[in-house]
């Protein structure tokens, strides 16, 4: 009996890798830059990218923009986490809802942010980016805005 409990929760976790991972609840207290913030959860101090986005870099038009349209949205907020698991540099991906918003879908919306195609697993994200260009918010000013995975090509 006990080993087939261990084996459901296998199966459950490799092939339902989304029933693995709980809502989590807890308060932003830092805004690293325009998609990545750090959540405390349960006293523990949690490095959160938001999972199918890529904000502009720091020293990259709009990066500064970027973090501070993230910071309104979601700092020293209470925010729920729906992780969708690491990232190579041990960061939770994850949907963050801040004031009942998803802080991702909202950095698009407001022109701050691209569809990470590379990883992005949600098709509702395209509309939302090419809503934005179209109505030339944020970073869609420039005509010739560059996303940050060919900005750090640049300084690779």
């Amino acid at each position: 009996m006990q080993h087939t409990v261990v084996a459901l929760a296998l199966v459950i976790f490799f092939f339902f890798p989304q029933l693995a991972y709980a809502d989590l609840t807890g308060q932003v207290i830092n805004i690293t830059d325009g998609d990545n913030l750090v959540v405390v959860i349960d006293k523990q101090w949690v490095r959160v990218r938001l999972a199918g986005i890529d904000a502009p870099e720091k020293n990259q038009p709009f990066g500064t923009d970027s973090k501070q349209s993230l910071s309104d949205l979601c700092f020293w907020e209470q925010v729920t986490v729906a992780s969708k698991g690491k990232d190579q540099y041990g960061r939770m991906l994850a949907k963050v809802r801040c004031r009942d918003v998803d802080a991702g879908e909202e950095q698009l919306r407001r022109g701050m942010a691209w569809v990470y195609n590379r990883y992005a697993k949600d098709p509702s994200l395209n509309p939302l980016q090419e809503e934005a260009k179209v109505a030339k918010r944020g970073l869609w000013v420039d005509p010739h805005a560059r996303p940050p995975w060919k900005w750090r090509e640049m300084w690779d």
